[in-house]
């Protein structure tokens, strides 16, 4: 007797291994302008209850300088983006706003993956009623735990969004890379393989077989949705994932050998091919890089 395929989670393992933490710092109207400033690693979620109004960027953020928000929508900037707000001074203009951390900054998947700026109509979005609902009802009031609570809703908020994407991929207007591939159902498996056991070997046979498909169209199917060829992929995922070790105090040899190299040398070539730079070096910088965003 058949029997059904499980569903499969192509979220989890993701945001398992690279956390995105949410800060509610705003509930309430708006009004004049108000200006979001960039931060290395963070972005925002902004939800717009009611009301109109006009975001602006700088000439060269790589998004449209005006946008005209005319409808309830939500607003998602992944990665560090200055941004302002123009608001009539009027009643109605709605609003709840949180940060977001990313595990890695700007080397997190997810804050690679999305565009620059996501603006989605609340009703384009299915699913998000009821989540909205108990974040409206927990930001108008003061109750125990609110801001806690707020902070979480704000995250499956975030997990509602990129669910819908996947499922919605062409809507989305998503750009070619780990999302467009994980919306694709024979990609997918593979990915989410690729993703919660990095360290096996991964020939392109088996990731064939993952996918149910022939070795020549797997690979072109591949580098067409995903935008690098599977073996590439998987070295770029490892070295992400030597990144975020390596910030843990992770030794090289440790993480190399959880990661499939044969010793920590055979790492630190493929890391300074893929990223630049040594671990050491890569670790160095990124301390100063921390140093300087906490002063």
């Amino acid at each position: 007797m058949a029997t059904d395929t499980p569903p499969l989670d192509r979220l989890s393992s993701l945001l398992d291994r690279f956390r995105v933490r949410a800060h509610l710092f705003h509930a309430g109207p708006l009004c004049g302008v108000t200006h979001f400033a960039a931060k290395e690693g963070r972005g925002f979620l902004h939800v717009l209850r009611r009301g109109e109004m006009v975001v602006t960027h700088s000439p060269r953020a790589g998004v449209s300088r005006k946008v005209v928000v005319k409808e309830p929508s939500l607003l998602l900037y992944p990665r560090p983006l200055a941004h302002d707000f123009h608001n009539a001074p009027t009643e109605g203009s709605d609003f709840v706003c949180a940060t977001l951390d990313f595990d890695g900054g700007n080397t997190h998947p997810l804050a690679r993956a999305l565009p620059p700026l996501l603006l989605m109509p609340l009703r384009a979005v299915e699913g998000l009623e009821h989540s909205l609902a108990l974040l409206f009802a927990e930001t108008t009031r003061v109750r125990c735990g609110h801001r806690l609570l707020a902070d979480r809703l704000f995250e499956v908020l975030l997990i509602q969004l990129l669910r819908w994407m996947l499922d919605h991929p062409e809507e989305s207007g998503l750009p070619v890379g780990l999302l467009t591939g994980l919306g694709d159902p024979q990609l997918a498996p593979v990915l989410v393989a690729l993703h919660e056991r990095p360290g096996e070997a991964w020939p392109l046979e088996q990731l064939a077989r993952e996918a149910g498909m022939s070795r020549s169209a797997f690979a072109a199917r591949f580098k067409s949705r995903v935008g690098a060829t599977p073996a590439d992929y998987l070295a770029r995922w490892r070295m992400t994932i030597a990144q975020a070790e390596l910030r843990s105090g992770a030794s090289v040899k440790v993480i190399a050998d959880a990661l499939g190299y044969a010793n920590a040398s055979a790492l630190s070539r493929v890391f300074a091919q893929k990223v630049g730079v040594s671990p050491r070096a890569w670790l160095a910088r990124q301390a100063a890089v921390d140093a300087a965003v906490a002063r």
